[in-house]
């Protein structure tokens, strides 16, 4: 069967072209543009990739092996509705749907069981160590996460596995066509105002999503936020039962996420080892690519960009200071509409760095009735001590940067994809 994945280098879709590949069909692509994502693709043997995602582009590669399906992103259709790989799959009557309706075909093609980690924040690096647990404890697993790993590629097939992990996202109600066997819950708060208009429908969301999943971990603390009652089979875990858990881990959010997993990991897959044998496993977690990603000597990368995730990060690099040293923080925004979004949180969510540079956000998806919030606008809102502007790209903050991190540590908070702050950053620094 050929599968064609439109918008191939996002990190939903990427990860499960790959996946594809490696059970054995045939994988085409096409991309709006180049990115770090695409090469990584051509270089794990996915060869027929188009850029720009055209009409011409899918009709020649429908040309030379017609095309079965076409699985895009959610971002496609919001984009453009009348995108041309999707008008060009409807002419020519080829199966289209978005990643959801296949990798749940693939699911039931191939009888895996569903490991979702789901949440607002912290999915990503969540995911990353259920599947670090699951080699290192050397029992097959079949996974998607949405970064590259130290340890493995971003998507695997391993037809001896019984599992399959993955990063379920809620953005435009993704995670909601699937049953899982376990759920894991990292973090809630409200997000998405595009999809969900109210906090009640966000929760509405997850509660749906908690009873569609066999069990379900969650800490106590989001179950407060929700303010309804649990539906069977979720279990709250108390953050002070896993206070010396994975202690050699950087953050307190990384030792709490890792300690769901192992929680869930015992009780579900093997018992062989106690929780805390498992935070010893934990400890030696190697992280995962653009979660306080090292670039070069004192200069980190970080997709963070919700409040919450904005907040961990920041308390990551803040543990893995040197005595003497500070910590500049470099905010590239996603999204305009985003930053209108938690404007309130912006006030104060910085104020635990010592310096703070605010380069223009990451466009994508926007309202465009909005006023832009410009970098001269956020640090008017912001109140930290010394902020200043800075063009991106520019010579101005290479010199920034540069110079902080000659003594500090520089974290900058880039989540954009190609063209964006972290791409720039490592043309610039290799």
């Amino acid at each position: 069967m050929h599968i064609h994945f439109a918008g191939i280098g996002g990190t939903g879709i990427g990860p499960l072209a790959l996946i594809a590949h490696k059970a054995g069909f045939t994988v085409s692509g096409t991309d709006k543009q180049h990115s770090a994502y695409i090469k990584y693709l051509k270089d794990k043997g996915i060869s027929g990739i188009a850029v720009p995602d055209s009409e011409d582009s899918i009709s020649q590669i429908h040309t030379n092996e017609p095309i079965d399906w076409v699985v895009y992103s959610s971002a496609l259709p919001k984009e453009n509705p009348s995108h041309p790989v999707l008008a060009f799959a409807t002419e020519n009557q080829i199966k289209h749907s978005k990643r959801d309706e296949f990798l749940a075909y693939f699911l039931e093609e191939k009888n895996l069981k569903m490991i979702a980690i789901a949440g607002t924040h912290g999915k990503t690096t969540t995911t990353a160590m259920a599947i670090w647990l699951f080699k290192q404890m050397n029992i097959p697993v079949s996974y998607s996460v949405g970064a590259k790993l130290s340890f493995g590629d971003m998507g695997e097939y391993d037809e001896g596995s019984e599992y399959f992990v993955y990063e379920a996202d809620e953005y435009d109600k993704n995670f909601l066509y699937y049953h899982p066997a376990i759920s894991i819950i990292p973090g809630l708060a409200y997000d998405h105002p595009d999809i969900y208009p109210t906090h009640d429908s966000y929760n509405e969301a997850f509660l749906q999503f908690f009873s569609q999943s066999n069990k379900t971990y969650i800490w106590e603390n989001d179950v407060k936020s929700l303010s309804v009652k649990m539906p069977n089979g979720v279990e709250i875990l108390r953050k002070n039962a896993y206070q010396n858990f994975a202690n050699k881990l950087l953050g307190s959010v990384n030792r709490e996420n890792a300690a769901l997993v192992a929680q869930a990991f015992y009780e579900n897959i093997d018992a062989s080892k106690s929780v805390q044998e498992l935070g010893d496993i934990m400890n030696r977690f190697t992280g995962v690519s653009r979660r306080f990603e090292k670039i070069t000597e004192n200069i980190y990368s970080d997709y963070a960009h919700t409040p919450e995730k904005i907040a961990g990060a920041i308390n990551i690099a803040r543990e893995s200071l040197s005595e003497g040293q500070k910590l500049v923080v470099v905010y590239e925004g996603l999204h305009n509409t985003r930053q209108h979004f938690i404007k309130e949180q912006l006030e104060t969510l910085f104020k635990e760095a010592d310096e703070l540079v605010v380069v223009p956000s990451y466009r994508a998806r926007e309202d465009e009735s909005l006023e832009d919030l410009t970098p001269e606008k956020l640090v008017h809102m912001m109140q930290v001590p010394g902020s200043r502007i800075a063009a991106h790209p520019d010579d101005e903050l290479k010199h920034i940067i540069k110079e902080r991190a000659l003594r500090d540590v520089v974290l900058c908070l880039t989540a954009g994809g190609g063209d964006s702050l972290d791409e720039w950053l490592r043309k610039n620094y290799p």
